[in-house]
């Protein structure tokens, strides 16, 4: 099986790479720029299309969120128009996509977890655009798995367990939103419930749709960051405490969904497949961060 993978340097990406190493028969390209780039549809066309892949796997984007409120063209031209045109040139090479999208396309106003057929309400730019592309995707490939996925983190890259591991280097206090809730997810997660889905395409057992692939369990930032503190202590590294602050205390250009919960049931009773409580997998990840400094 030969799977395609837009955005190289992405964590889901690079953790895709790490897992697929482990799989006899699986063939992994990953594509990027300056070859591939989701402004330029004939670089994504030729890619694509050169590639031969049996699935897609889109997760590049455009993730600058608080930019995107200034930068609305590009914003969309990447995640709404760009990953469109990332499905119909998988559709044109006879390829399934299995498309990236975001908790960011619900407004977090109602209480409990999320289901995929709830109402959406984007409230900024990058969740509008996202929810274009699902759209496009949708539209564009017929053989389409969209996956909506929250609070990623692993070692590659920028993400909220990085940053709260180098503040702790800094600070004995750190201020943390308390009022914002979610799913913390693993991209090693991520990148095993893809390669999930992306056996059972090639078994011709797919179901399509839209999904919600996201780590078990719930919590606030503020929580979030009080269990990278606990682990890294735990492992001789660097910690503070916490103090929970308001979304009002931190305002931000792009607005976020208070409530972010998924529920991953869906997924669960499609491919029999969902990540573990999302506390057993921040643990390797901090060690890793640790060891490598």
């Amino acid at each position: 099986m030969r799977i395609l993978v837009t955005g190289k340097e992405g964590q889901v990406a690079r953790s895709l790479e790490q897992h697929a190493e482990t799989i006899e028969g699986m063939e992994l390209i990953r594509v990027g720029r300056p070859d591939f780039d989701l402004l330029n549809p004939e670089s994504v066309r030729e890619a694509i299309g050169a590639a031969k892949p049996d699935i897609v796997v889109s997760s590049a984007a455009y993730t600058a969120v608080e930019q995107a409120e200034a930068e609305p063209e590009l914003a969309f031209g990447a995640n709404a128009i760009g990953a469109g045109l990332v499905a119909e040139a998988a559709a044109g090479a006879g390829a399934a996509i299995i498309h990236l999208s975001t908790d960011f396309v619900f407004s977090g106003t109602q209480s409990g977890d999320h289901i995929e057929t709830d109402p959406t309400g984007p409230l900024s730019i990058y969740g509008l655009s996202k929810l274009d592309g699902e759209h496009k995707v949708a539209a564009a490939n017929p053989r389409h798995v969209i996956l909506r996925t929250a609070w990623v983190y692993s070692p590659f890259g920028r993400n909220f367990v990085k940053t709260m591991l180098g503040l702790a280097r800094e600070r004995d206090t750190v201020r943390v939103v308390g009022d914002q809730w979610g799913n913390p997810t693993s991209a090693g997660d991520i990148a095993k419930g893809i390669l999930r889905i992306a056996a059972r395409v090639s078994e011709q057992r797919p179901k399509y749709g839209v999904f919600h692939l996201a780590g078990q369990g719930h919590t606030s930032w503020a929580g979030f960051a009080r269990e990278i503190f606990a682990e890294s202590e735990r492992l001789g590294g660097p910690f503070a405490a916490v103090q929970e602050i308001t979304t009002a205390e931190f305002p931000t250009k792009a607005a976020r969904p208070r409530n972010s919960r998924l529920s991953c049931a869906k997924l669960f009773d499609a491919y029999r497949w969902q990540p573990g409580p999302w506390q057993e997998s921040l643990g390797p990840v901090v060690a890793r961060l640790l060891i490598e400094g």
